[in-house]
């Protein structure tokens, strides 16, 4: 099987989740990680599985405006990106085949009806590309917008990487429901 993880971070808190759920796949699938700037618009033939995860920006995907690093940013770590997951997401080609899909974001540990949840919106494009959403959008969260992450959320994004690589391996995007 093979994965592709597409994933946005301005202070490195998502890169760490998207690290983690990598591991946690890498027991059932080859796994190729992209920043959402190097990520390609068309998914090779062979891939089984694609996992896009990002920041909850504005109560939902980063998109171009919000990914404009300010000083105090930048001082702070943030990495400037050319584009968000709302204009990949867009730009991404539908597959000539069923492939499976998921989606994460990170966020404070709040309401997602206060926070929003990029992750939610996420799912909702991959399903407009024509993907198979296996499993319900996912958050993982920090304590402040530039993190650290909170305590044992890269060992639950392990998990759930594992998890997710399980339900493919067994199931398959074929016989896979949408979430």
């Amino acid at each position: 099987m093979r994965a592709v993880i597409v994933f946005d971070s301005m202070f490195g808190n998502t890169h760490e989740i998207a690290e983690a759920v990598a591991e946690g796949l890498v027991e059932r699938a080859r796994v190729d990680l992209f920043t959402v700037d190097n990520a390609p618009e068309q998914l090779d033939s062979d891939v089984d599985l694609l996992v896009v995860g990002g920041p909850t920006h504005g109560h939902g995907l980063s998109n171009r405006t919000s990914r404009q690093v300010s000083q105090k940013q930048a001082r702070q770590g943030a990495v400037p990106a050319r584009i968000g997951l709302r204009e990949w997401l867009s730009q991404l080609t539908r597959p000539q085949r069923l492939v499976a899909a998921a989606s994460f974001d990170t966020r404070f540990r709040k309401p997602a009806w206060l926070t929003g949840s990029a992750a939610r919106g996420a799912a909702k494009g991959l399903r407009q590309r024509g993907l198979v959403v296996v499993t319900p959008a996912e958050s993982f969260f920090v304590d402040t917008a530039t993190g650290p992450l909170c305590a044992g959320e890269a060992d639950r994004a392990r998990r759930w990487g594992a998890a997710l690589g399980e339900t493919v391996a067994l199931s398959g995007p074929a016989r896979s429901r949408s979430a």
